[in-house]
């Protein structure tokens, strides 16, 4: 189990990337910011970097608007 935005999430069999994860949830990368495990980790690093039980990761989505 892991926490997403303050929530519960588990894991699917097979695993899960950050990028999966963001994509799966309908986020766009360029609008996003992370914080993985307490540090915000670059979106050149989204693909390569997989969930595991016991992360915290954190999404900031940024919205436009007037």
């Amino acid at each position: 189990m892991l926490q997403i935005n303050g929530k519960a999430f588990s894991l699917p069999a097979g695993g899960l990337s950050l990028a999966d994860y963001l994509r799966q949830e309908g986020y766009q990368f360029n609008l996003v910011a992370l914080e993985y495990n307490g540090a915000i980790i670059p979106k050149t690093k989204y693909e390569t970097t997989l969930l595991a039980d016991g992360d915290t990761v954190e999404i900031v989505n940024f919205v436009g608007g007037g």
